[in-house]
């Protein structure tokens, strides 16, 4: 069993930049993707940002540029740099994880509200 606990939600406004954090348990964190998701109130969950076991990452193309995912296998956390935050950024953001395994887990969430 993994938890990911994620941080770092709040209000910002347009243009503005947040930084989430997500901390996983279990040992088999270094060896797992790590990925990024978001809902928006009304929309389905749409895939964010990954980042593999060996660092390369991908990313949604309306945040590309914007966005940087990044991860600390020493401390088992994933991170995610958002920069000139857009209205349309506004959503519940979710942490996941891929183990080996193939099985997938969540965190519970964290707001974001991108508003003047």
């Amino acid at each position: 069993q993994v938890q990911l606990v994620e941080s770092g939600g709040g209000l910002v406004q347009p243009g503005g930049s947040l930084r989430l954090s997500c901390a996983a348990s279990g040992s088999i964190f270094s060896i797992s993707t790590m990925n990024w998701y978001r809902q928006a109130p009304g929309k389905q969950r749409e895939w964010v940002a990954t980042i593999i076991s060996g660092g390369s990452t991908n990313y949604v193309d309306s945040v590309k540029g914007r966005f940087t995912i990044s991860r600390d296998n020493a401390k088992n956390t994933v991170a995610l740099q958002m920069n000139s935050l857009k209205p349309e950024d506004t959503a519940v953001y979710y942490c996941s994880i891929i183990v080996p395994t193939g099985r997938r887990y969540w965190g519970q969430g964290t707001q974001v509200t991108v508003s003047s």
